[in-house]
Order: C-alpha cells, then sequence, then structure tokens
C-alpha cells in the first residue's frame, strides 16, 4: 500500500490549537491531481498542501493547495505551513525557499520564529451598490464601504461589529469570489492595526480561521488609509491568529508564526 507522510501545522500562531491548522504532504514525486483532492476531503481541513522538492540547490519547489472541494489560486496559511515542514522537519538549517505555484514564484524567508512570505499586493476599487447591497444582506449588517478585487472586502468602522457578525452562509455562498470583512483595531489585542475575518463557503470553507492571502488586500488598504506600510493584525475568528505585513510596491510582505500539532502516515 503506497504512503505518504503528512504534517499538520498552526500557522499563524506561537501555540497549538490556534491560528489556521494546515494539512502539508511532502511528495516523492507526482501524484494524480484527482488524489491530491481525495486527500484535502480526507483532511478536511481549510487546505492541504502538497509539495515536492527539486533535485538541484536553490532550485524553486512546487507547491499546490486544495480545499475539501477544489484546488486554490493562491493560499497563505499553508504557504506558510510548508515553509515551516520543509525548514523545521526536513532541511533544519535552510532559512528561505521559492515555491512555484498557480501564482508565480512566492519566496519565504524564515526570520527566527518568523517566516515572511513575498506575496502580489491586490487593489480594490468601490463595489457597485447592488453588489454592497447584497454584500450587506449576507452579512447581515450594513458595513460603512463595499470594495471589489481580488476578494469582496466589507469595511466597518467597529471592530466589535466585525466580531459579532453571523452571516448567512448561503447567501455567502452564491458570491462568485470570497468575502473578507475587516475594521479598525480597538486596542484588543494590544497593537492590532486592524482586525478582519474571512468568509469562503462556496469554496468548501464557511470560516477560515486565518487567511493569510487576504492580507495580499487587507495590507494595501489599510497602509493607504492609516499612512503607514508595516502593519499588525488579528483575525478574529474563533481560534484567531496574529499577522504581521508591509507593501512593498506591488508585493506584500505576510508574517506569522507557526507549531507543528501532528506527524503521521497517510496510507491510500
Amino acid at each position: 500500500m503506497p504512503t505518504l507522510p503528512l504534517y499538520q501545522v498552526d500557522a499563524f500562531t506561537d501555540r497549538p490549537f490556534g491560528g489556521n491548522p494546515a494539512a502539508v504532504c511532502p511528495l516523492p514525486g507526482p501524484i494524480p491531481d484527482g488524489l491530491m483532492q481525495d486527500i484535502a476531503a480526507e483532511n478536511n481541513l481549510s487546505e492541504t498542501a502538497f509539495f515536492q522538492r527539486g533535485s538541484k540547490p536553490g532550485e524553486s519547489i512546487g507547491l499546490r493547495w486544495f480545499t475539501p472541494t477544489v484546488e486554490v489560486d493562491i493560499c497563505g496559511h499553508a504557504t506558510l505551513a510548508s515553509a515551516f515542514v520543509l525548514m523545521t522537519e526536513l532541511e533544519p538549517s535552510r532559512t528561505s525557499v521559492t515555491f512555484q505555484t498557480r501564482s508565480g514564484l512566492l519566496p519565504v524567508e524564515r526570520r527566527g520564529g518568523i517566516y515572511v512570505m513575498d506575496f502580489p499586493a491586490f487593489s480594490t476599487d468601490r463595489a457597485p451598490d447592488d453588489t454592497a447591497a447584497a454584500v450587506a444582506a449576507a452579512l447581515r449588517a450594513r458595513p460603512a464601504e463595499v470594495r471589489l478585487g481580488q476578494v469582496l472586502l466589507a469595511v466597518f468602522e467597529d471592530a466589535g461589529a466585525v466580531r459579532r457578525l453571523s452571516p448567512d452562509m448561503g447567501a455567502l455562498a452564491r458570491f462568485p469570489t470570497t468575502v473578507c470583512v475587516t475594521a479598525p483595531g480597538d486596542g484588543d489585542p494590544p497593537g492590532a492595526d486592524f482586525v478582519s475575518r474571512y468568509f469562503a463557503p462556496g469554496f468548501g470553507i464557511p470560516e477560515d480561521p486565518v487567511t493569510g492571502s487576504s492580507f495580499c488586500t487587507l495590507a494595501p488598504y489599510w497602509g493607504a488609509r492609516l499612512g503607514k506600510a508595516a502593519l499588525r493584525a488579528r483575525q478574529v475568528s474563533r481560534r484567531g491568529g496574529d499577522v504581521q505585513c508591509e507593501q512593498r510596491g506591488d508585493r506584500v510582505l505576510i508574517g506569522g508564526e507557526a507549531c507543528l500539532v501532528l506527524t503521521g502516515t497517510l496510507r491510500y
């Protein structure tokens, strides 16, 4: 019976059972797409990452991400988790890696206990009035503004309102993209410039605990609004997670900690 190593890593946290759990499967060689999707469905986490190391030192590493139902084009927490597994479990002396993905080359650098990912920056524009109204209805709360880009971004002025949201998941699932909600920080936790939550029921993830890729949109928005490039954020899901981000031109640096919570062998 074939086997694969399997790791489960909590990303954007310094403790087990916080942040966002991702499964990571290092591959000895190619496996069928359908098998990767079956493994992701079996793991039933927001993402399972698969990577295959190159044969030459310094060569980029192929990385793919699957939710329980679909392959996705970009994922932050499972990229962080993959870099963590590579640099702590497989090659402890390594301090950087470049992943080859559907979103291009994504470098990751280890800086002490922080893993800093170099991702694309995404801009947003004001959403049409009918879209904004539909978002408000699905969230069961009216944002101060709704913006459209890589995600639908619903901006509130009260962090407490973001925490209290209880959206209509069926209505959110009907949008062609995901919905991120955000508000200025309110001192809880101290030092957070803004808070956020992220909903993707149409992609098999009702609420994602900590969404690294959302900061490709959040960092440019809050950087421009607050007049600062380097920001600290808290995703206020039930598990919660802490994120550092910094816009650099058309790129965003997204950093966080991670911890290993499970190792095992997958049989198929």
